[in-house]
């Protein structure tokens, strides 16, 4: 729980930073949950002019504005397109943490975040279990896709097409790495839960291509979540115990770079974990800063400081395979990524890109509202469908294995065979 103090603290800064937002209303026009619901109070205006009145409403009624509050995709589209440069975002993340702290966290998030979460050890342990058990709770409905159901009657899971855990996870497969490249230039590699959990696959890409280009990769072993899903619940207890460990890891060896393969890990280490330092020591601080100042995307990375050649070879021919982009959220809107992944993918000549309507176009995901508001989620991730689906492509490619998950339903339910992959793994297929 929040102290006091730090509760009152919380809501000088929001207060400070509200004060930016002119109630232009451009966020309205690029808002997902917008164009779908038309509800005002569903757009970044409308929760901001709530947020006016936190200090009330938070006591009158909090369950009603943590509600309200919770119904965003934290996509970042309003951020991009603000014209002051209000920081919603961080806005709307310290505001959970308030009403949080007022309120507490519902005994479910509890569990998951403060008894599993911020416990990466027991977190993995669980994981495995669940990996291990999980064919009696589920069957197989799209072999290309590689996506199941449930075979139970269950809230989260009756009407998803879901992919479900490897059989065995990445820090199985390569527990550790601390290796010099001939580069002379060294990685850390943050593998993301996501990733680690599901697709394992990626991250072997990843260290295949990092490998290739001879550069040093430091990864240590344990790592645990970058604290983005509790954050976004507000929890700000469970978000520290994952920063602590994380940096503790990661400052235990020298390197140049920090790099992933997951674009909501790149966003949260490169722009969140800085903006919430408010309180901390200020040597604590620099740490921080210092290591998310060399966070990137590993296309990024290899592309824009490594100056790898990656020569165009997208001339379509008869063996090749088209595959089409998304652009995630955090990767484009927040962290200015696109030209990267997409010189990456038009080096294998297996390939040729085929651009969808609106490649930017949030996908729907958006984490934990994805579970909250699965409903609505769909309607977003079904455009996104549909846009993918108008390219006739064979593979989707995308840079966040959250984006990967909801497409994967998203064509799965609408019986669709298009594959879906990140761009490090179509890149690495070419590797020797």
């Amino acid at each position: 729980m929040i102290r006091m103090d730090e509760l009152i603290r919380l809501m000088k800064e929001l207060e400070d930073q509200l004060v930016v937002c002119m109630r232009c209303g451009m966020c309205q026009a690029v808002c997902p949950l917008y164009a779908e619901t038309g509800r005002e109070s569903d757009v970044a205006r409308g929760k901001l002019a709530l947020l006016d009145g936190l200090m009330k409403s938070m006591f009158s009624d909090p369950e009603g504005v943590g509600k309200r509050l919770n119904k965003c995709l934290l996509c970042g589209s309003c951020s991009s397109n603000c014209p002051s440069g209000v920081k919603v975002i961080d806005i709307f993340i310290k505001a959970r943490a308030i009403i949080t702290a007022y309120s507490g966290l519902n005994p479910a998030k509890r569990i998951v975040l403060q008894g599993m979460l911020s416990h990466p050890k027991l977190f993995d342990r669980l994981m495995e279990w669940g990996a291990k058990f999980q064919k009696l709770f589920i069957s197989p409905v799209n072999e290309i896709i590689g996506t199941s159901c449930s075979r139970i009657v269950s809230p989260l899971l009756s009407d998803r097409h879901f992919l479900p855990l490897a059989q065995k996870p990445f820090h199985q497969v390569v527990p550790f790495l601390n290796t010099a490249g001939k580069s002379g230039i060294r990685a850390a590699f943050f593998t993301g839960c996501l990733i680690d959990k599901i697709f394992p696959g990626v991250a072997e890409s990843a260290i295949k291509a990092l490998a290739h280009h001879s550069i040093g990769i430091f990864m240590p072993k344990g790592q645990g979540c970058c604290g983005i899903p509790a954050l976004s619940s507000g929890d700000i207890s469970a978000y520290r115990r994952l920063l602590n460990h994380n940096i503790e890891l990661l400052e235990s060896e020298k390197w140049d770079y920090l790099v992933t393969a997951c674009a909501t890990c790149t966003s949260t280490i490169k722009k969140i974990w800085p903006a919430m330092l408010e309180n901390e020591p200020e040597r604590f601080k620099e740490r921080v800063i210092a290591l998310s100042e060399k966070t990137l995307d590993i296309s990024q990375f290899l592309v824009s400081v490594m100056k790898v050649d990656f020569p165009s070879k997208d001339i379509a021919g008869s063996t090749c395979l088209d595959v089409t982009y998304h652009d995630s959220c955090h990767l484009k809107k927040s962290l200015g990524v696109f030209a990267q992944p997409r010189a990456m993918i038009r080096s294998n000549s297996n390939y040729n890109l085929k651009e969808m309507p609106e490649p930017d176009s949030c996908c729907g995901m958006g984490g934990s509202f994805n579970l909250q508001y699965y409903d609505l989620s769909s309607r977003i991730g079904s455009k996104k469908q549909t846009n993918i689906s108008s390219t006739s492509a064979s593979v989707v490619a995308t840079g966040c294995p959250a984006c990967m998950m909801q497409i994967a339903d998203m064509l799965s339910k609408a019986k669709n065979s298009i594959s879906v992959k990140h761009y490090i793994e179509i890149y690495a297929e070419n590797l020797l």
